[in-house]
């Protein structure tokens, strides 16, 4: 299965692999916002193999594991650099002593992200041991519109430069990505999709701006993967363990309407041999034709499931059908 990037026409394979996780502990503030300790080689294994398996686009970003996803990605693709399409982030100060990361502000000119792109730039291009970034994602998802736009014109410098083959803007606000996206570099915008949770107008948005929706979280940080029960408890240094901005959890623990709800479809989901995490990466195949999930992986077997997806391809409209009736909407 394939995938365009939106107006710049870069062909991907249509599930990329979200690199959050295999960066390891850091902080953001005062919180924890790892997935907890990672195993780098087995991290690296599960890159190759993802390439192994047809899925070429990697997500990961300057605050994931304050700069260490982005040097495991670039290790890990050391010869291979030409079969990956490569998604990175900015508007974090990101400290990789201290594992410390802090969004820039917005009080002036040298504090917000606009003020840092092309310093940050070539800070992660050294961590991706790589001369140019395929996507280049602005991170904050509260930043000004205003700010973000005098962010978009030295994007736009950085598509003429060769720099970044294209950008966009991972947040969840329709006004923020309709402003922003309209010139010829970007070419993406990144949401959070979900069975549970989406933004059916966001979704349009990109349709309409010819833009790729890639969509964060679709395995719900792992709970609609079918592995998490009540029980369930998360590590101190997991972002689950205190998460609160994502519906799924709530006090460290699997959202019981989640797990319900889950329950109900699993049947649909699971049909014609896929696993309930590619049952669920299905639904957002079968949502819009230009949806690009970005499960997270941290081990080999991770990864080879997610990727494998591909060869089942979306849930036919009537098993789309069949969800939306069992979960009356």
């Amino acid at each position: 299965m394939k995938r365009t990037l939106g107006k710049s026409g870069i062909e991907v394979s249509a599930l990329g692999m979200g690199c959050w996780a295999i960066g390891g502990p850091w902080r953001m503030g005062a919180g924890q916002a790892g997935w907890g300790t990672v195993d780098d080689a087995e991290s690296t294994r599960a890159i190759h193999a993802a390439l192994e398996a047809g899925a070429n686009l990697f997500d990961t970003a300057a605050n994931y594991g304050a700069g260490h996803s982005e040097r495991i990605l670039g290790a890990a693709l050391k010869g291979r650099r030409e079969n990956a399409v490569i998604v990175t982030k900015f508007g974090y100060d990101v400290n990789e002593a201290t594992k410390q990361v802090n969004p820039y502000g917005e009080s002036d000119a040298e504090s917000d992200a606009a003020g840092h792109l092309r310093e940050d730039l070539e800070k992660s291009l050294r961590r991706l041991d790589t001369h140019y970034v395929d996507v280049y994602l602005l991170h904050l998802w509260p930043h000004t519109i205003e700010r973000a736009l005098a962010a978009r014109d030295i994007l736009e410098q950085l598509v003429a430069e060769g720099k970044i083959r294209t950008y966009g803007w991972s947040t969840d606000r329709h006004d923020a990505v309709e402003a922003f996206s309209g010139l010829a570099g970007c070419g993406v915008v990144e949401q959070q999709l979900n069975i549970f949770d989406y933004n059916p107008e966001l979704l349009a948005l990109a349709e309409r701006m010819n833009l790729a929706s890639l969509n964060r979280a679709p395995l719900g940080m792992g709970l609609l993967a079918g592995k998490i029960t009540p029980d369930t408890r998360f590590r101190d240094d997991d972002v689950r363990h205190s998460v609160d901005w994502f519906a799924g959890f709530k006090d460290g623990r699997a959202s019981q309407e989640w797990l319900d709800r889950l329950a109900a479809i699993r049947e649909v989901l699971a049909s014609n041999g896929r696993t309930l995490a590619q049952g669920a990466l299905a639904w957002i195949w079968g949502r819009s034709p230009v949806t690009i999930p970005i499960p997270g992986f941290r081990t080999v077997a991770q990864a080879q499931e997610n990727a494998r997806a591909m060869e089942f391809g979306p849930l036919t409209p009537d098993q789309m059908a069949e969800v939306d009736r069992i979960l009356s909407r």
